[in-house]
């Protein structure tokens, strides 16, 4: 690496702590990213739709194919959050994720499902496809790159980060 990037990326890059989720909800997430990462996806935690909703995980596999994945970390977490229809006009696929303490039962039949802790994942039900239309996958991926983009710049130029954002 030459002395300029070496000086840009830091030896031990690390972006600031999300505070808005449980522990728990970031070992799951943490699984879940290495799963994708194993079958050749790229992911994003906290990914903002237009429609104000957050993604927990979005990925994006091959072909453009893009998947959103939601973290229950608890039965209650479940119960209290019925916002999961949201995300399904902006993914070919739609996960729960759920550590092993889950019932898998609770989770909708119409959606696939993740049993995940802190060092890895299993699909143990795959997620129906509904692709999207072309004009919304563009700009879905549109956003993806950006916000790839902006993590980026934040782990090159930590002092650009500004409270709450990237």
């Amino acid at each position: 690496m030459s002395a300029a990037l070496a000086h840009a990326f830091p030896a031990d890059p690390a972006l600031p702590p999300d505070r808005r989720q449980s522990p728990t909800a970031l070992r799951l997430q943490r699984g879940v990213r290495r799963l994708f990462a194993e079958m050749g996806c790229v992911t994003l935690p906290e990914f903002s739709l237009v429609n104000g909703r957050r993604a927990d995980v979005i990925a994006l596999c091959g072909a453009g194919r893009l998947t959103i994945v939601e973290i229950k970390s608890s039965v209650a977490d479940f119960r209290a959050d019925r916002k999961w229809p949201d995300y399904r006009d902006f993914c070919d696929r739609f996960l729960f994720a759920i550590p092993e303490t889950v019932p898998e039962s609770l989770i909708p039949a119409e959606c696939g499902l993740i049993v995940a802790d802190a060092f890895g994942a299993l699909v143990v039900r795959e997620a129906p496809e509904h692709a999207l239309s072309p004009a919304r996958r563009k700009a879905v991926t549109l956003r993806f790159a950006h916000s790839a983009a902006r993590l980026l710049h934040a782990l090159a130029d930590p002092g650009a980060i500004r409270e709450g954002t990237l």
